[in-house]
């Protein structure tokens, strides 16, 4: 079992849960603006359902030690860098706790997901 790759997978899994589930509380996690608006709600739900996949292939990939688990890791990093970018085009009209939150949140998803990478495909060489 590859340890990382479950924590890692099973937080993953249980925020995109979360914004399947109650999207409008798990924004509140993030942000200090509530999800009020249907647009922001389906974003999330489909930030929801990304999250849950990848974090439940990253979660099963670990339970099981699969060669793949360093693909997953990737997977989740690359989710990251798409967040992580989207933070900063809008980094100007964010307020402090959502810029930590947002950018700090998808940057250290990125280094997770990078440092998880390197370490499975070390391992499996």
């Amino acid at each position: 079992m590859n340890k990382a790759a479950v924590g890692a997978g099973a937080i993953r899994a249980a925020s995109g849960i979360s914004f399947l589930v109650v999207p409008e509380r798990a924004q509140l996690l993030w942000s200090e603006r509530p999800a009020t608006d249907p647009t922001a709600r389906l974003l999330l739900r489909s930030m929801g359902y990304r999250d849950t996949l990848i974090g439940a292939a990253l979660l099963a990939a670990g339970l099981r030690s699969s060669p793949t688990v360093s693909n997953w890791f990737l997977a989740s990093a690359g989710a990251d860098t798409t967040d992580f970018v989207g933070a900063l085009a809008v980094r100007d009209e964010l307020s402090k706790r959502d810029h930590v939150m947002g950018i700090g949140g998808a940057a250290a998803g990125i280094v997770i997901g990078v440092v998880g990478w390197a370490a499975t495909r070390r391992r499996a060489s």
